[in-house]
């Protein structure tokens, strides 16, 4: 079982090794997710990830609606603010995303990321973001395919980001879905300029291979960096295995 899983990392790696030419476009920005952080030390959590080599601090807020779990919320990022200049990645797994728009402008929100399937009016919330002074991204579970209203987003320039869901949203610790690469390919092909993130079941080893060669340069990585032994080693390989010139 081991070797057969083995094989289907190196297969679909090897299958994107043509998509190497868009990661030299883009930048490798790695993205500790403090949902796996002790929330009772996250001062310390963020400047001990941004201390080793971390690009961004990648915050989950969970409304317990969109998504079963419930995290935090603006009053915590704006407390989190106050003891860090770091670059903090705000990912909206809510309901009525355009309510938090004035709340996470006024804590200090770098990045508002909400989620295609939670607004009937992605463009006017997109401009309302971008208004705030924030950077906008669009979220997509791994069922959500990237359409036309997606490829709008980017194409008319209302997002820097997108972000592709390579768990279901809600929860940390999940198992990382392959097939969901073909969307990341998609949008590398057609935008090798843009950001595209991926966020669950991120490892040095074994998924990040294959996301990095399908052109995702933006990695959101949770457990496999709050649990290493040597957090700053870990950021490291992940960043290497976007800038790589072969996975």
């Amino acid at each position: 079982f081991h070797n057969t899983k083995k094989s289907s990392v190196n297969l679909r790696a090897n299958k994107f090794k043509i998509y190497k030419i868009y990661r030299a476009m883009v930048q490798a920005k790695i993205a500790p997710s403090i949902l796996s952080a002790d929330f009772a030390f996250l001062a310390d959590e963020t400047k001990k990830m941004m201390d080793c080599g971390a690009d961004w601090i990648h915050v989950d807020i969970m409304d317990g609606h969109f998504v079963p779990n419930l995290t935090i919320g603006a009053p915590v990022v704006k407390s989190l603010r106050k003891h860090t200049k770091a670059f903090l990645d705000c990912h909206l797994m809510v309901s009525n995303p355009q309510d938090y728009v004035k709340p996470l402008q006024e804590a200090g929100a770098s990045m508002f990321t909400f989620h295609i399937e939670a607004t009937e009016d992605a463009a006017t919330l997109c401009a309302a973001v971008r208004e705030a002074g924030m950077k906008v991204g669009v979220a997509l579970k791994p069922k959500t395919a990237v359409d036309s209203k997606v490829l709008a987003l980017v194409e008319n320039n209302l997002v820097d980001m997108v972000l592709v869901m390579t768990v279901e949203p809600g929860f940390g610790g999940q198992t990382f879905m392959f097939d969901v690469m073909d969307k990341v390919e998609k949008l590398r092909t057609l935008f090798p300029n843009l950001d595209i993130e991926v966020d669950g079941g991120l490892a040095p080893g074994k998924t990040i291979e294959a996301a990095a060669a399908a052109g995702a340069n933006c990695i959101v990585a949770g457990s496999s960096v709050f649990g290493s032994v040597e957090p700053a080693a870990t950021i490291k390989l992940l960043r290497v295995a976007v800038n790589s010139e072969t996975v």
